[in-house]
């Protein structure tokens, strides 16, 4: 049922296609298809049960880690608000995401409106980039309370955090909102057809009839001045870091300090490693990787790392378990 619906779609794509081609030779009313996983597509309905399981886990867990630090004064602090910004990214980026793709995987809605594709492309690349700044926040929340723990509570007040806060914000805005105004000034007139469960900047791009270098050049430039100047700064502060806790005299002061580390290690590792596979497997290994492993690392990417970190950081931090642990006698009580 699900190839029947898709089928009609392509079909009245077609037919929407070859009226604007008459009318104004632009296909963008016609919108966009989104064929899923190319090659794969007799496994979409296998497929969707553990992106499905994954999606639910990282709602759940990313739910219930702000819920705990919210309702839990003693998780009022730098790294457990920087933290809550993380988890509130996950859930968003995630979202953005697999509803769209789980409802093609179901039903075989494949159709998307061309302004519906532009809205998801953006929130996708403006949350990752607003996850990417996050990590660097709580890096240098790390440098701090390990460099110069007898100021963190000077350096890291609520006005340099809401300042952090903003500049997250804007700088994904900025960096972002151009590429809506790059892409809608492209001319469109062949069949809108995307090979991806979702909307990026660049598969948007390559459907169109015009010359697309400045595309290429302004998602090169975006990526290398956030998350590339993120990744450097990130390896800076934690040079530092190491430093730092290796002129430490005692070892359980050593160990210490970089057990307060893990967790963000852990998690800067789930988030960048996987996007950097995929970037460089689709950038150079676009000939000798079939397409729909870049598909499927798409889609693990945005679904794997919002379900980890709330599981890294409730495993790992022990002022976590025990906030999720009060929060949870709390609600036994009341329920009584």
């Amino acid at each position: 049922m699900a190839q029947v619906r898709a089928l009609k779609e392509i079909m009245a794509l077609l037919s929407a296609n070859s009226t604007a081609a008459v009318n104004s030779s632009d296909t963008r009313m016609a919108g966009c298809l989104l064929i899923g996983i190319p090659g794969l597509e007799h496994l979409h309905t296998w497929l969707s049960i553990p992106f499905c399981t994954m999606y639910v886990a990282a709602l759940a867990g990313n739910s219930i880690l702000i819920c705990v630090i919210l309702s839990q004064p003693s998780l009022h602090e730098p790294m457990y608000i920087f933290l809550s910004m993380l988890a509130s990214a996950d859930v968003l980026l995630s979202t953005s995401t697999m509803p769209k793709a789980l409802a093609n995987f179901w039903l075989g809605s494949s159709h998307i409106s061309f302004d519906g594709c532009l809205t998801q492309m953006f929130f996708i690349h403006f949350l990752f980039v607003a996850d990417s700044a996050v990590l660097l926040a709580m890096a240098f929340d790390r440098y701090v309370a390990i460099c110069s723990p007898l100021q963190y509570a000077i350096i890291l007040t609520n006005t340099v955090i809401g300042k952090i806060v903003a500049a997250t914000l804007i700088r994904s805005f900025i960096i972002m909102f151009p590429s809506i105004f790059l892409l809608k000034r492209l001319h469109y007139c062949r069949i809108n057809i995307i090979t991806h469960t979702f909307c990026e900047h660049m598969g948007i791009a390559r459907l169109s009839c015009s010359d697309i270098s400045i595309n290429v050049w302004y998602g090169l430039a975006a990526a290398l001045l956030s998350t590339g100047l993120d990744i450097i700064l990130i390896a800076v502060s934690y040079i530092h870091i190491l430093r730092a806790v290796f002129h430490l005299p005692s070892r359980d002061a050593r160990s210490k300090a970089l057990s307060t580390c893990s967790s963000h290690v852990c998690v800067i590792l789930v988030f960048y490693i996987p996007a950097l596979f995929s970037v460089f497997a689709y950038r150079f290994g676009e000939r000798r990787i079939p397409r729909y492993i870049h598909i499927l690392l798409a889609n693990l990417y945005v679904v794997v790392p919002p379900m980890l970190n709330p599981i890294i950081y409730g495993m790992r931090t022990q002022q976590i378990l025990e906030g999720a642990k009060q929060m949870f006698s709390n609600l036994a009580k009341k329920s009584r």
